[in-house]
């Protein structure tokens, strides 16, 4: 297959290049990875996690001594524990594994207001697992998984294949895994969120690395309706999932191409903070450039600067204007309201 030579080369190449940034550097962009990993398997779900608490359990995770850390809810430490258990190349997958990570994933018990069945296989109690949607009395069925009383038949079975090694690709594998742990459907609820967790480990296993520099989740969040779509045809079609197989690996094809804007931001990073580290800054000046760094959308002004630091606009005005002397920010084209600022990429 074309798709996965060119897949598997660009694998190559980007984990070459993270491999000679350092250990200090490569720290840093696992942070950001398992960051965006962690917010986009939820956000694929509906969910919406606050990203300065994933941000600091991962980073609490690592060991990182970073800036700016908060308190993170035991759901949030629980979906990084789960994440960091996963890549671990020592690990296997047992059926006690699964059944802590979907425990550590619902710490009180509920999915979403309802209050669900943690750390065991569903039991159909209330009828069978449909995937559906649409109003009230005119639900469209997307998907039935199998009996609940086969589930666990069925879940011995696929951790006996996920420890087997196969003789076709590594990739091949997480693609098959994915699409057979979903359709088993074992658990009430948080099954596409583990079963893009199974895809970490078998892609983990894949590169031979315990970390991650590029997340599926992520791109699957892009793509999402064409996720559900591929999903929906694969599991309602007959035995062929070749089309399944395509659509994943040129997902990670897509995925591995935006991990290189993410490797190109942290290596900003590094060379911003090294180009002013003698430079003297106050704190609310600091915690303003790393969110600017982090992903901040839109066009700064002084209005959102002060906003987000909490003072008022004349101490705004004066920080940024202080950044601008010392080299640290530039202003863009634009006068009166419209004047908006951009830390100096020019490095």
């Amino acid at each position: 297959m074309d798709c996965l030579a060119s897949t598997r080369h660009k694998q190559g190449r980007l984990i070459g290049k993270m491999e000679n940034i350092g250990f200090e550097l490569q720290t840093e962009a696992q942070l950001e990875i398992l960051t965006q990993d962690i917010i986009m398997t939820s956000e694929i779900e509906g969910e919406h996690l606050d990203f300065q608490q994933v941000r600091s359990s991962v980073a609490r995770k690592l060991g990182l001594d970073i800036g700016g850390l908060v308190n993170s809810d035991r759901h949030i430490d629980g979906l990084v524990e789960v994440m960091t258990d996963a890549t671990n190349l020592n690990n296997e997958l047992s059926v006690d594994r699964l059944l802590g990570w979907h425990n550590a994933m619902f710490p009180a018990g509920f999915g979403g207001l309802y209050k669900i069945k943690v750390g065991c296989w569903r039991d159909d109690s209330t009828g069978p697992m449909q995937v559906v949607s649409g109003p009230l009395g005119r639900e469209r069925v997307h998907f039935q998984a199998p009996p609940a009383n086969d589930v666990a038949n069925q879940m011995e079975k696929y951790t006996g294949w996920f420890n087997t090694p196969t003789q076709y690709d590594q990739i091949i594998k997480a693609a098959i895994g994915h699409l057979w742990f979903i359709t088993i459907h074992p658990f009430e609820d948080g099954n596409g969120r583990i079963a893009r967790v199974l895809t970490d480990m078998l892609l983990s296993q894949s590169d031979g690395l315990g970390i991650r520099f590029y997340s599926m989740s992520v791109q699957i969040r892009k793509e999402r309706s064409e996720y559900y779509n591929i999903l929906e045809k694969t599991q309602k079609g007959m035995l062929d999932i070749t089309p399944w197989i395509n659509w994943f690996i040129n997902c990670l094809n897509r995925a591995l191409d935006s991990s290189l804007d993410i490797l190109d931001t942290v290596l900003f990073k590094h060379r911003y903070w090294t180009k002013y580290r003698g430079v003297r800054i106050n704190d609310r000046q600091e915690k303003l450039i790393t969110r600017l760094m982090d992903g901040f959308k839109g066009k700064l002004t002084t209005s959102k600067w002060a906003k987000m630091a909490k003072c008022s606009q004349d101490t705004a005005l004066r920080d940024i204007q202080d950044l601008m002397n010392k080299g640290m920010m530039t202003q863009n084209i634009g006068k009166g309201k419209n004047t908006s600022y951009d830390l100096n990429k020019l490095l």
